[in-house]
């Protein structure tokens, strides 16, 4: 059956724990569900505030509900989505098993591109105890092969890049960078290396660099590093080197800030998803693990993105921004012409190559349509 044509009510549960990348996912999930013919969207969350600035215009479908526990009197759904194993709430998942005909119960992963991902992407989970007694979950993967859930992605996004104005949009923003700089956009966690990148790009002698930085820890390191105030929306000078801090941004407008820069530096997994359809060179910091399990899936990222022409250098800076005990790298080696060349090549490869695979929404939809 074509997933448009099943109007399935959807619930999306949501848990925000540290950081911004679970609300960004659902959020844009939850949009593109209706675009593909939903009839309706609740998202459960625990925390809203920040789709203030995220999503400050309503979506037509979609409604923000407040988590929380027990859910009185709520009927489930044709479809149960609990984002990154949060668990919905226990009477909530006894009104699923209570229905004549359950949801289809589907917990959505983490983005990875280790070779497991396809082995457990679509597997089921019987629930043998509990509120959930009898009932299937399923597990649904992202990822960057046929045989896994596929990437976030709305329609008309590569058009809409092709025909994007970098310096325009830039410009109407208040944001022009200086003349013949290199554009670079920060999006990070705590980084232990990012003074040490600060220190080379505002050498004398350094090629000029717009370092576009947004709240939260990219903007407070850079004020430690610059020993000044930098509020959202002002700008700071240091040698070649020019710091504009900038306020939350809604969504989209993230997304073009990427496509106007040279250099992405990322975190998590949903601007890591927006910089690959940005198809521009880019510095994954992925969410660090204390047993360093993060540094694993940090390499099989890599392998994707650059396969076999990866420069040994690309990958020593990419070690040094996720790992603080890696050897001292700079970002020379994504400036120069021969690595920012295969830099870019394999940015644009690798955009191109999960446009054609289709969407997670798509797959997700087709999926629950056929799993009822």
């Amino acid at each position: 059956m074509n997933s448009r044509q099943a109007p399935l009510r959807w619930d999306l549960f949501c848990r925000v724990v540290d950081n911004h990348g679970d609300l960004g996912v659902c959020w844009r999930l939850a949009r593109r569900l209706i675009a593909l013919g939903a009839a309706s969207v609740r998202l459960w969350i625990d925390d809203d505030s920040a789709l203030v600035w995220m999503a400050p215009t309503a979506e037509p479908g979609v409604t923000v509900e407040r988590w929380r526990e027990p859910l009185p009197h709520e009927v489930a759904g044709d479809v149960v989505v609990e984002a990154f194993g949060c668990d919905p709430p226990a009477g909530f998942v006894a009104a699923m098993a209570a229905r004549e005909r359950p949801p289809v119960w589907i917990n959505l992963e983490y983005l990875s591109a280790e070779p497991y991902v396809a082995r457990s992407h679509g597997l089921a989970s019987p629930q043998q105890g509990g509120p959930a007694r009898g009932l299937l979950k399923w597990f649904f993967y992202p990822g960057f092969t046929p045989d896994t859930g596929g990437l976030l992605l709305e329609d008309g996004l590569p058009e809409a890049r092709a025909a994007h104005d970098a310096q325009a949009w830039l410009g109407e923003r208040g944001l022009a960078a200086l003349p013949g700089s290199r554009r670079v956009s920060l999006f990070c966690y705590e980084q232990p290396a990012l003074a040490g990148w600060l220190d080379a790009w505002s050498a004398e002698g350094a090629p000029t660099t717009t370092l576009y930085l947004t709240p939260g820890h990219a903007t407070r390191q850079a004020i430690a590093w610059l020993g000044a105030p930098l509020e959202p929306g002002r700008r700071a000078r240091r040698g070649p080197l020019e710091l504009c801090a900038l306020p939350w941004l809604p969504q989209p407008d993230y997304d073009r800030l990427l496509w106007s820069c040279d250099l992405n530096l990322v975190r998590g997994e949903d601007s890591l998803v927006r910089a690959l359809w940005a198809a521009r060179p880019l510095v994954w910091q992925i969410y660090p693990q204390h047993d360093g399990a993060h540094l694993a899936k940090l390499d099989a990222f890599f392998d994707l993105h650059f396969g076999a022409t990866a420069d040994a250098r690309l990958r020593v800076a990419w070690r040094h921004w996720n790992d603080p005990g890696a050897p001292a790298a700079t970002s020379d080696a994504l400036f120069e012409p021969a690595g920012r060349a295969l830099a870019a090549d394999a940015a644009k490869r690798l955009a191109a190559q999960q446009v054609s695979l289709g969407d997670l929404g798509s797959r997700l939809y087709a999926f629950a349509v056929a799993k009822r």
